[in-house]
């Protein structure tokens, strides 16, 4: 067995030339990033990590930085061949550094992070619901109620930004602004004086169709977005749910979905959540938080 030295690896930020390497670590633990996420991920915000001699990258973790007081850290890898020399310590320390100090900085765990993230100071304040579906069974049963629905449109984006941010507890105006570029789909919600009151956003991966963020201002709202995401999809699905949306979780199980997971959000240079109005029905990835 190799026996790597840590002095031999050089701990960078890397940029759009890095992203074939990047996609080859997150495939060596059987993460599904493809090119265009992690291009929305380095358009929004920092990934740093580790290079061999031969520059291999051998771990990596992302900051994103929201427009005032809130980051969200993800994409956290370490190769197996290069576990136990504190790779992933140090990348995720890079990224806290380059924040500021008074920057309540959030991440979602894996269980085999969660140890570290603690001694670094994360405390948990939450947690969320991955929710896996092979197939959607469409709902037939969801009514508008006087709401369209319609696609969405450049001039829609700074009501979109105002609803997420109370939705969120931040507001998000690059990372939403680059989303809504790599989506498959962006929709968005009117009642009937015109005036968005929901929008969701869909994501096509190399694996799954990923669903959120989904903002609405009620169960039934958001069902309905989901609902039109979902259409017409031949394939798996994905969507992370915050806790306490029983119904809105009620309604994914009738449609197919199934948890897989129930990881724990973590904060730092915070005692809790920002606040949110309860409108956060699907996050975007665990990544952006």
């Amino acid at each position: 067995m190799t026996t790597y030295n840590k002095n031999t690896l050089a701990l960078v930020e890397f940029d759009e030339n890095d992203i074939s390497g990047l996609i080859t670590l997150s495939a060596s633990v059987e993460w599904d990033y493809d090119e265009f996420e992690i291009a929305t991920v380095l358009s929004s915000g920092k990934i740093f990590g580790h290079k061999d001699a031969a520059g291999t990258i051998v771990s990596s973790a992302a900051i994103i930085k929201y427009d005032t007081h809130i980051a969200s850290i993800g994409m956290v890898i370490v190769h197996q061949d290069f576990r136990g020399l504190g790779l992933g310590k140090d990348a995720t320390q890079k990224c806290l550094d380059s924040a500021a100090g008074d920057t309540a900085i959030m991440l979602i765990a894996t269980k085999e992070g969660e140890p570290l993230y603690e001694k670094m100071g994360f405390k948990t304040v939450d947690y969320v619901q991955k929710y896996l579906a092979d197939n959607y069974r469409v709902n037939h049963g969801l009514s508008t109620n006087n709401m369209t629905i319609e696609n969405y449109h450049e001039n829609d984006l700074n009501q979109i930004l105002t609803l997420d941010e109370a939705a969120f507890g931040d507001k998000r105006s690059t990372f939403l602004h680059n989303r809504i570029k790599q989506a498959k789909q962006c929709l968005v919600v009117k009642d009937q004086h015109a005036k968005i009151i929901g929008f969701g956003i869909s994501i096509l991966g190399p694996i799954n169709l990923l669903l959120g963020p989904i903002v609405a201002p009620d169960c039934q709202t958001a069902s309905l977005i989901l609902n039109n995401l979902a259409l017409n999809h031949q394939g798996k699905l994905r969507i992370d749910v915050p806790v306490g949306n029983e119904e809105f979780v009620a309604l994914l199980t009738q449609s197919g979905f199934k948890e897989v997971s129930n990881p724990p959000v973590m904060i730092i240079n915070s005692v809790e959540m920002p606040p949110r109005n309860n409108t956060l029905f699907a996050l975007a990835a665990q990544i952006f938080g």
